[in-house]
């Protein structure tokens, strides 16, 4: 199958043959033709599925024809890196129609993207707080909107964005096109689904489930050592980049210097940078001026590096969707990835729902010297105290203890001498490894 059978006007083949596209994706296949219908659609895939081009393209193909210098498609989005990401996939795809697009979030100045207002666009491509602050001051028409997308809805859901997205929704033309697209299905989303598109037609593709190409394992490891595991795999790392997810912006933060300082071509990626810090990381990281990216959740879904080689959980993400979007940025391109992440005594929880979610058991893979004992270890409980007899010698109290002579005997006659009481063994790390052993596949 290829992308003739779609019919696209010569300019937008010629674009996708460019861009390198062989052929379409599942959800590209399925949801190409029902957009070109005029379809509204219920999009569910994961991430690194192709679904910015499954709506791009179709949206491309009716604007290329119509009035210019009108909104007629509006794209929200939860993050200024999906922003970008999509309408870089807009430009490259719209190249020769002279189809014009903008991408409007916070963090910067409003005055260049008034003055792209002013000369006219066809695209908007937003996150949502900025997007109303501009219709608010009456900077922004989108009562000439034809194709409503709301992208990653279960993100914007997840950050609050869902009254702002009600809010937007009042200022679009009632008769329109919408397209929803959502890595996850829970009720709030079905809910939002229902309010906002009409006699829609569904795509499911291979819902929260990681691309066949993507190789997982998980490494147990004691929280201290995390460090240093880490960079001894980015030692064996030979093939593509790297992307590194850690818990918070500090922890991001923190390790890309400390690679830095190892040697590593390294830069991070988190909430707390400017709207040109964060560009420039990953700029650098996508033309391979930085080999390792160490990122928050926050661009979980905003990055599109097709040579990212391997996805690296520092730490365990806060739901096991989440883990699935993660992973999701390496294994593209029909490439192979791998997808590793460190796991502590306290993410038994996380890595069930994640077993669950995926419908499998990952492998645990074990590093000579990095594991959980010292995490799980359990100190020897104090022993009761002897019994002892007490006398006055010399106006001093003098306490006295059985013999070892006595000791022995008792010993021998009556005490238990199994393996889990003999001396030097510890009972308590015996039962802490037995109860770990579950979950991390580690027991002796």
């Amino acid at each position: 199958m290829s992308f003739t059978q779609f019919q696209f006007k010569s300019q937008i083949a010629a674009n996708i043959e460019a861009c390198g596209y062989q052929a379409p994706t599942p959800i590209q296949e399925q949801a190409i033709p029902k957009v070109l219908a005029g379809k509204d659609v219920l999009g569910l895939a994961q991430t690194g599925t192709g679904k910015t081009a499954a709506f791009a393209l179709p949206i491309i193909q009716r604007l290329a024809d119509g009035p210019r210098g009108k909104v007629r498609a509006l794209v929200v989005a939860p993050t200024r890196e999906l922003a970008e990401q999509i309408d870089q996939s807009f430009q490259e795809l719209a190249k020769g129609t002279g189809l014009r697009t903008v991408t409007v979030y916070g963090g910067v100045g409003k005055g260049g993207q008034i003055q792209k207002f002013k000369r006219g666009v066809e695209v908007v491509i937003a996150c949502p707080g900025r997007l109303l602050d501009h219709v608010n001051c009456k900077d922004l028409d989108l009562s000439k909107v034809e194709t409503l997308v709301l992208d990653e809805a279960d993100q914007m859901f997840d950050m609050g964005f869902f009254p702002d997205i009600r809010r937007i929704l009042k200022h679009v033309p009632r008769q329109r096109q919408t397209l929803l697209f959502s890595a996850t299905m829970p009720a709030d989303i079905r809910k939002l689904a229902e309010e906002t598109l009409t006699n829609p037609v569904e795509v499911r593709i291979n819902l929260e489930k990681p691309l066949e190409l993507i190789s997982q394992a998980l490494y147990p490891v004691a929280q201290k050592q995390k460090t240093a595991l880490l960079l001894h795999l980015l030692k064996e790392t030979t093939d593509g980049s790297t992307l590194v997810f850690t818990r918070t912006k500090y922890g991001a933060k923190n390790l890309a210097k400390k690679l830095d300082k190892a040697g590593y071509k390294a830069s991070d990626l988190q909430g707390n940078m400017s709207q040109n810090q964060r560009q420039r990381a990953l700029t650098g990281f996508r033309d391979g001026e930085f080999t390792v990216l160490v990122a928050t959740d926050i661009a979980a879904r905003g990055i599109d590096v097709s040579r990212v080689g391997q996805v690296i959980n520092f730490d365990l993400p806060a739901t096991a969707e989440a883990y699935t979007h993660r992973i999701g940025r390496t294994g593209r391109a029909q490439r192979s990835g791998r997808a590793v992440s460190f796991i502590c005594h306290d993410d038994q929880v996380m890595v069930r729902a994640i077993e669950r979610l995926q419908g499998m058991t990952l492998d645990r893979l074990s590093v000579a010297g990095f594991d959980l004992v010292d995490e799980v270890e359990q100190p020897r409980p104090p022993r009761a105290p002897r019994p002892a007899s007490s006398q006055r010698a010399g106006g001093k109290r003098k306490v006295t203890t059985q013999r070892s002579g006595e000791q022995q005997r008792s010993g021998t006659k009556g005490q238990n001498t199994s393996p889990r009481n003999r001396p030097g063994k510890s009972v308590g790390r015996r039962r802490a490894a037995t109860n770990s052993s579950n979950i991390f596949g580690l027991g002796s």
